[in-house]
């Protein structure tokens, strides 16, 4: 079984890191709380496995369909709750839905009426759970029960989009990616040092400049001090858009570090053995 970074009432998860593996992707260091609701379409989504109940994120791209990592559908019990709610909650205990029965996860029956909207995991047949650079296929689908019609669908870019790009552009391209992870900043208490927060649980965005390509993988500088930057995805960010000209080019699937800062990466969906799949859901 993989490995997730944090609980989503404790800590928030990111995505396992592809050297010194810290876990599923995280929540922004930096970047922009979306006050003004610009990316409806991007929602949270909470779910139980046997080890516990946990956040990710993911995008709206059909009314019925939502885009999501690997990590965040894989292995899953029950339903997944979705909301588009730009604000969650700002402290402990969470507000989240609970499942009668942690070991089976949510029921439709249980998410009716509580504001969420209730959706079935569906993860990429050649998913390599972290294990696999040329196949890494950290993508999966969250098909949900009823449409959502009253948010913004984002559209997935162009096959080989990304391909497009020259080499020596890369690390002068910006990318934006948007979640509800995790919040890097000094805590009120204890030890000073910057590090993920759990709450508020919010959704923000971050600009980043691209920093390497490859067949499966498109990495960013996530230093909020970086000159070109906003900051980067951190725990609870997880499965999240990164866009490129309002198009869906991938989705939030692993971190570097443990407290959310140097280099993110993040799984392509506009290669074929991406977009084949999606296909079989009418995207």
């Amino acid at each position: 079984m993989r490995t997730r970074l944090a609980a989503v009432l404790s800590t928030a998860a990111l995505g396992l890191a592809l050297v010194a593996p810290t876990g599923p992707a995280t929540a922004s260091t930096g970047g922009t709380v979306d006050s003004a609701n610009r990316y409806s379409g991007v929602g949270m989504i909470a779910f139980y496995d046997g080890s516990g109940r946990y956040r990710c994120s993911a995008t709206l791209v059909s009314p019925t369909v939502l885009l999501t990592a690997a990590h965040c559908t894989f292995g899953t019990d029950g339903k997944t709750a979705v909301t588009f709610e730009p604000f969650v909650d700002d402290a402990p205990p969470a507000n989240l839905p609970v499942a009668a029965d942690p070991a089976a996860g949510y029921t439709a029956a249980e998410l009716a009426g509580t504001g969420y909207v209730s959706g079935t995991a569906v993860t990429h047949p050649e998913y390599s759970d972290f294990t696999d650079l040329d196949n890494w296929n950290d993508v999966g689908v969250v098909l949900l029960d009823t449409p959502v019609t009253d948010v913004d669908i984002m559209p997935i870019a162009d096959e080989g989009t990304l391909d497009e790009i020259k080499r020596r552009e890369l690390r002068k391209t910006i990318f934006r990616a948007v979640g509800y992870g995790t919040e890097v900043r000094k805590a009120e208490s204890g030890p000073q040092n910057p590090t993920p927060q759990s709450y508020p649980i919010v959704r923000r965005w971050v600009d980043m400049p691209g920093q390497k390509l490859t067949p499966q993988i498109l990495q960013t500088n996530g230093n909020e001090n970086d000159n070109a930057g906003t900051g980067g995805t951190c725990f609870g960010d997880s499965g999240g858009p990164l866009l490129l000209g309002g198009e869906i080019v991938g989705v939030t699937s692993y971190g570097y570090t443990s407290n959310c800062r140097y280099i993110d990466g993040y799984q392509r969906v506009e290669i074929g053995v991406v977009q084949d799949w999606l296909a079989g859901f009418g995207l």
